[in-house]
């Protein structure tokens, strides 16, 4: 526990944590329930909603009898993971914001990567924490806390990893200026969120479901795969289609984050440069204008637009 402690803090001051979980600076008491670190303050009453919503039905969950190695081969079918996996240095300090049942934690913990998976929802981790102990990975650690106040230390990570999570906060662009205190200088940060154009499918597959009461959703991949497993179906359905908080972006405005909290813009992924198809996912993209950039959202509609529209734009922090 010492080696991920350093890496967490007092979510109320900042301060460092001792190994009774009290915080040095401000006195502040907390507890490690599970072995699982409660490091969340009480939040604002939307934020209090989303966690609830999380609680009565984690996501993305695990399918029956899965293994570390269906984990990684079903995560390895993703281009992007892959090339995320090939960017991340071996001895690297990671954090997750919004790990949910820690899928991404557990397939990035390897070599001599630590791990930190932060989740509002406790119901979530626990499941994570659980599939950790029964794949035999020790070097991740789950944290219960909130991004606008998180029990993480402030500079500490080589990659601040975020893929889903901004986009259902109350103030999207706040929320990613907390988060990009979290790494380090020249450290990576990775965030995932909802496009403006790509969402439109979901919205009206959404639509469409409400007419059926969601007993049916047309067109929808991931539902169609999970049609034997109800609880993973269920988490799906409720993540993508009844979720009480969701803001949609365009990659312009997702780069005027960056540059607003000092972080240096690499690239998105997919790329919005036509003909740049670089294997390396920390390394600059070429300059795009604002035309081709539009036009390469308009085409995630059908490119992403199957499973929800997600992009991720990646930045370095200046030093």
């Amino acid at each position: 526990m010492d080696r991920f402690r350093e890496l967490l803090a007092c979510p109320a001051c900042g301060g460092v944590l001792s190994p009774a979980w009290f915080c040095v600076s401000c006195g502040a008491a907390y507890d490690a329930a599970d072995g699982i670190p409660n490091l969340r303050l009480p939040g604002d009453a939307r934020t209090e909603v989303v966690r609830r919503f999380y609680e009565r039905a984690p996501f993305p969950g695990y399918p029956p009898n899965d293994s570390l190695t269906a984990l990684r081969a079903r995560a390895g079918r993703s281009e992007f993971v892959r090339l995320l996996d090939r960017a991340i240095a071996g001895d690297a300090r990671i954090v997750e914001i919004g790990c949910g049942t820690g899928q991404m934690c557990l397939y990035l913990a390897r070599a001599d990567r630590v791990v930190i998976g932060a989740d509002l929802t406790r119901a979530s981790l626990a499941l994570g924490a659980a599939a950790a102990r029964r794949f035999g990975v020790g070097r991740v650690q789950f944290v219960e806390t909130d991004l606008l106040r998180p029990g993480l230390g402030a500079g500490a990570f080589d990659v601040v990893y975020s893929a889903g999570v901004l986009h259902h906060t109350p103030n999207p662009r706040e929320s990613f200026a907390t988060l990009a205190r979290l790494a380090k200088p020249g450290g990576v940060i990775v965030v995932g969120v909802y496009n403006r154009y790509a969402r439109m499918p979901s919205r009206l597959r959404r639509l469409m479901g409400r007419l059926t009461g969601f007993r049916f959703v047309p067109f929808d991949p991931v539902l169609r795969d999970r049609q034997a497993d109800a609880s993973r179906r269920q988490a799906w359905l409720r993540d993508q289609y009844l979720h009480p908080e969701e803001h949609r972006h365009a990659a312009g405005e997702v780069r005027s984050w960056f540059s607003d909290n000092g972080v240096e813009y690499l690239r998105t992924f997919p790329s919005v440069v036509f003909g740049d198809d670089s294997g390396e996912l920390f390394a600059p993209a070429a300059d795009d204008w604002s035309v081709e950039t539009w036009l390469a959202q308009v085409g995630w509609m059908w490119t992403l637009g199957h499973e929800g529209g997600l992009f991720f734009t990646i930045g370095r922090r200046k030093r």
